[in-house]
């Protein structure tokens, strides 16, 4: 998969591709070529055979790209595929909320007629940037909690899209069937997003209903996820932690430490397991981004308005489990489970 990632200053400026259809425009209406604001009509103008839609993801990690994948293939599958019936401004704000706040500007000059917002802090900025171009966007837990939406029956917003919550009890229930002896879990999050704090207050609860005493450590960047598995080392006898995307930026360290302290890792994310964490039951992002491209699809045809589309989740049931983590800690996986998991061995 192909990304681009300009810098902030490049939120600003036109692609090559509409910059030249704006300087085409300026010869054919005969105004002398240039690129001030008051050009930016005719750039729309050019292209009005195809649809400007733009992308915004926080940031670039595997779960992420897999749901823009995910969300591009099921539009080229109904008939909007990226340079012929539309064309795609893909964007990446690499964790940066200023960096968010340029892209929202850029989609509004640019005249975008729907965009595709991948995590709750872009959800969010898209969603402050305009009230009337549609947004469809995946990876949030909880529109509600994030307050771009009034309702997830009803949005009545210019929002709407597919949650990335997974079944967090059932999380727990197979953290509890690998290590059966445990009383005390530790949960990482970074509590400056909205959605990991929604999570780990339903694993809490989740926790107390089995005895399970929960230990939290919080994390604000990838520089401090060393120091929090530290510091739960030796307190608990596993790791729980939600669709994150401080965490998921540094699942390597994460891995790392986790395996080094010989503590099995339960996320809420499945690209984790591939990273090195050991099991989860967690929805598959690519998915996410298909079902999210079906919205868009409709909105486009004109189907639809995301004030009237209900909020969309996904039904996640098998494990997903790292047998060669299992070994490095020694873990021996119960077949019961084995039997019905999907597993990674390297």
């Amino acid at each position: 998969m192909t990304h681009d990632f300009p810098s902030s200053l490049a939120s600003f400026s036109f692609t090559r591709r509409r910059f030249a259809a704006l300087c085409c425009a300026a010869l054919v209406t005969g105004f002398t070529a240039g690129c001030d604001k008051s050009s930016a009509p005719a750039a729309t103008a050019v292209a009005a055979d195809k649809i400007p839609v733009g992308i915004c993801e926080l940031v670039e990690h595997e779960a992420l790209d897999l749901s823009v994948k995910g969300f591009l293939d099921e539009l080229a599958a109904r008939g909007f595929k990226d340079g012929d019936k539309i064309v795609v401004d893909r964007q990446n704000a690499q964790g940066d909320q200023a960096t968010l706040q340029n892209i929202g500007s850029r989609f509004l000059s640019e005249k975008t007629k729907l965009i595709f917002a991948v995590s709750t802090p872009a959800t969010q900025a898209m969603a402050r940037a305009t009230r009337e171009i549609p947004i469809v966007a995946t990876a949030v837990t909880s529109f509600e909690a994030a307050k771009v939406v009034k309702s997830n029956d009803k949005p009545g917003t210019n929002v709407t899209g597919v949650s990335n919550i997974g079944p967090i009890a059932r999380q727990l229930d197979l953290f509890l069937a690998l290590a059966p002896d445990a009383k005390t879990v530790g949960v990482l999050f970074n509590a400056g997003e909205v959605n990991s704090a929604f999570q780990v207050e339903i694993f809490k609860k989740a926790a107390a209903a089995k005895g399970v005493e929960v230990l939290e450590a919080t994390v604000s960047s990838v520089n401090d996820i060393q120091q929090a598995v530290s510091s739960l080392t030796g307190k608990v006898q596993g790791l729980w932690f939600p669709t994150d995307n401080v965490l998921a930026a540094g699942t390597s360290i994460l891995a790392k430490a986790a395996l080094d302290a010989k503590i099995p890792t339960i996320p809420g994310d499945e690209a984790l397991i591939r990273g090195g964490c050991l099991a989860t039951i967690a929805v598959d992002y690519y998915t996410l981004g298909r079902m999210s491209g079906t919205m868009a699809a409709d909105i486009l045809e004109g189907k639809a308005k995301p004030a009237d589309m209900a909020i969309q989740t996904q039904d996640a049931q098998k494990p997903l489990i790292n047998l060669a983590t299992a070994k490095a800690i020694g873990l021996t996986i119960p077949e019961e489970i084995l039997k019905n998991a999907a597993v990674i061995e390297k």
